[in-house]
């Protein structure tokens, strides 16, 4: 038998106050953020603020220990949730108390605090791991590189898991404090600032800081014996640049293009705004990959970017990324355009700027040499696919939307959406979407055809990304007899700067 009670409307909310959330109201974090092309990436429940990872690191064994103190705010109750790591944990604490934990996966750390973790609650989280991160690896393949003295880890779309625990996606960004232990001789680089240098015996401790919000996979670590140089821009930016002391025949190509840095990123404070972080520069380690990486604040290049010589086509597209890509990420992987059709198009202003060709220039070389039946014009820039997500196309079609844009509305307002988009989303994340909108506001033109066309159609366009001047010179003559044979079109005519621009082609081609 039970007995109904009833009690007064007020005492009843007073008990409903005073009564904890149940057990039923806490679940896991999901596994994955929610990407669209890689669902298992990142994870969800949790906001991560700011990274501190205390490492030390054997250049001889390839054993790397870590300590990781990772600040967080939970974004709904939790009663587990998930980093993504791939070497061993040896101990995890949430606020202090031991959790349990288990991997899972490919990558995943599933943690269980010994207290459930409301919504909104500012979390620490403590892991301890250690192991060898050459050894790790995800279908095959690594973010790890294995040098003849150390190690990098450089790598897209994710290369956190390597080296540190994390929520590995560009939507969470956090600061980060990376402090790296390594035998006397051998230096430790990282992103943002050089905080201190000290040694003890026989090992040596560099710390690094980068306080501007930063994506895990844009974080880098690279341990060898490097020639560093340093220097400070006219606006008192600290650069460094570092080069493995192994480059061989590529050293002073290396060196004639990453030096130019400061440079390059002065003329880009010209055409995207003010630089959006607190150190610049660049580093190439001796690794056998071919790819480079805009590694936030220090890109990573390979050495067989100038295997031809010197190239600062290459730094100003890493650079460009600084903008474009680091300080605006990708909301969504699928926005790649918005990361690396801007990066391409830099190397087109540059070009313009060097006088070896004008953007209008190489955007017609680029319509004329591809006929409609190439594949290059299948995909589609705005929304490219997991498998192509690196094509060429994603580069050159996402230039020639640029252009077709600069086109349509002019210089001043394009040059407007150039400079104000990073200031829009400044260390945030945005979307093709918002981009398109974003540039409808400047304007004042609808623009959703225009960008329908250029990145999401998978045909050639009917027409070019032709100026008013080049469009009246190459309009059909309307007195042409029909049955008569028309002229063949000249060939296109090879801007100088192509052959540069080409050979960055393959700039992240990381798989």
């Amino acid at each position: 038998m039970h007995r109904r009670i009833i009690v007064p409307s007020a005492l009843a909310a007073s008990l409903l106050l005073a009564i904890p959330a149940s057990a039923a109201d806490y679940v896991p974090g999901a596994p994955g953020i929610g990407d669209s092309y890689y669902p298992t990436a990142g994870n969800g429940g949790y906001d991560v603020s700011h990274y501190d990872l205390r490492l030390k690191y054997q250049p001889a064994t390839d054993l790397l220990e870590g300590t990781a103190t990772i600040l967080a705010t939970t974004t709904q109750n939790l009663s587990r949730f998930n980093l993504d790591l791939g070497l061993k944990a040896s101990e995890v604490r949430v606020d202090g108390r031991r959790a349990s934990f288990t991997a899972t996966g490919d990558h995943e750390l599933e943690i269980v605090p010994a207290v459930p973790l409301p919504r909104n609650k500012q979390v620490t989280v403590v892991v301890r791991y250690a192991g060898k991160p050459s050894e790790f690896k995800v279908d095959g393949w690594s973010a790890w590189h294995r040098t003849p003295d150390g190690g990098v880890a450089a790598q897209e779309p994710d290369s956190a898991a390597w080296w540190f625990p994390s929520n590995d996606h560009p939507r969470d960004k956090a600061t980060f404090d990376v402090s790296v232990q390594v035998p006397d001789g051998t230096q430790a680089i990282s992103n943002g600032v050089l905080q201190s240098q000290s040694s003890r015996l026989g090992w040596t401790r560099f710390a690094w800081r980068s306080n501007k919000p930063q994506a895990p996979y844009l974080a880098t670590l690279a341990v060898g014996k490097f020639d560093i140089t340093t220097n400070t821009t006219a606006n008192g930016l600290p650069v460094l640049n570092a080069y493995s002391k192994d480059l061989g025949d590529n050293a002073g190509a290396a060196r004639a293009s990453i030096e130019r840095t400061a440079e390059v990123a002065e003329w880009l404070e010209e055409a995207f705004g003010p630089y959006p972080f607190n150190a610049l520069g660049g580093y190439v380690p001796n690794v056998t990959s071919g790819y480079a990486l805009e590694t936030q604040t220090r890109p990573f290049y390979s050495p067989r970017q100038f295997a031809n010589g010197a190239n600062v086509s290459v730094v100003v597209h890493e650079l460009a990324h600084q903008w474009y890509g680091d300080s605006v990420s990708v909301r969504d992987w699928k926005d790649i355009w918005i990361n690396e059709g801007f990066a391409r198009y830099a190397q087109w202003l540059w070009s313009e700027k060097e006088g070896e060709g004008t953007a209008q220039e190489l955007a017609e070389y680029v319509y004329a040499t591809r006929t409609a039946e190439d594949p290059f014009w299948t995909v589609k820039p705005g929304d490219p696919g997991p498998e192509n997500q690196f094509h060429i196309a994603v580069y050159d079609r996402g230039a020639l939307a640029l252009q077709a844009l600069r086109n349509e509305i002019g210089d001043e307002d394009f040059f407007a959406i150039l400079k104000g988009w990073p200031q829009r989303f400044a260390h945030g994340d945005a979307r093709v979407a918002d981009f398109v909108r974003y540039a409808e506001q400047v304007s004042g033109e609808p623009l959703a055809a225009l960008f329908d066309t250029w990145l999401y159609e998978a045909a050639k366009p009917a027409a070019g990304p032709a100026s008013t001047a080049s469009a009246a010179a190459s309009a059909p003559v309307a007195s042409a007899p029909a049955s008569g044979a028309r002229a063949a079109a000249p060939a296109p005519v090879q801007p100088k700067s192509w052959k540069k621009i080409a050979a960055t082609n393959g700039v992240h081609d990381h798989r």
